[in-house]
């Protein structure tokens, strides 16, 4: 699998490091000084986006505009999605994009779903928390964002969502479920990156040779 991707920070330098282990070819990546579309896309099998939210839209319009399947984890440019999944399936073409990689989030936003679905004729009261390092650019994640709207699509419930920026956290994302008489409560911890880069390359694995629209949802329930 020839990969390209766009943007080489901490999120591209560890799914190159983890391609090249897989026997993968990272073809070319862009960055700061060297745009997306400086980039040759002949002979790429796929695009892998983790770049900015001010870039994300011209990165993922870029692949689909040259008939590259692309995965995209940027998040904070949700005001975009709407419009370039639109592009995309105007182009016949092929995106995936997830707030978060990580399988077990992905497992963890199931949970949610089918919790917040369960306990909807009951009187529990609903917080998110989320925890990630000072580098984090948006606030609340992108993942939190997630749960929230998957709860609402169930119970009727303003979600309140504590975040937090401390140095050296990778990512916690925790649901509590409060009631009078009990406390439910599901917590993902992310320990390193590794499982955020394995799981984008899982779905750049899945999505080639597809068309549409696609979230990781639809990567972990085939």
């Amino acid at each position: 699998m020839n990969i390209i991707l766009m943007g080489f920070g901490k999120m591209g330098k560890k799914i190159s490091q983890l391609a090249t282990n897989k026997g993968y070819i990272v073809v070319g990546f862009s960055s700061s000084s060297n745009p997306t579309s400086n980039l040759d896309l002949q002979n790429v099998d796929v695009a892998i986006d983790f770049s900015t939210p001010e870039t994300a839209f011209k990165n993922v319009k870029y692949a689909l505009d040259n008939n590259i399947p692309v995965i995209s984890g940027t998040t904070g440019w949700n005001n975009k999605l709407e419009k370039i999944k639109k592009i995309c399936i105007e182009k016949n073409g092929a995106m995936l994009h997830s707030a978060n990689f990580s399988i077990g989030m992905n497992i963890i936003f199931e949970a949610n779903k089918k919790i917040s679905c369960l306990i909807k004729n009951f009187n529990y009261k609903i917080k998110i928390s989320e925890t990630h390092h000072l580098q984090k650019k948006d606030m609340p994640s992108g993942s939190a964002i997630q749960l929230a709207n998957d709860i609402k699509k169930n119970y009727d419930q303003n979600i309140p969502i504590d975040a937090k920026r401390i140095k050296n956290i990778i990512g916690d994302h925790s649901i509590c479920y409060k009631s009078n008489e009990d406390i439910l409560e599901i917590k993902h911890s992310a320990i390193n990156r590794d499982g955020f880069a394995l799981g984008a390359l899982i779905a750049a694995e899945w999505i080639i040779g597809k068309k549409g629209v696609y979230s990781m949802q639809d990567v972990i329930k085939y």
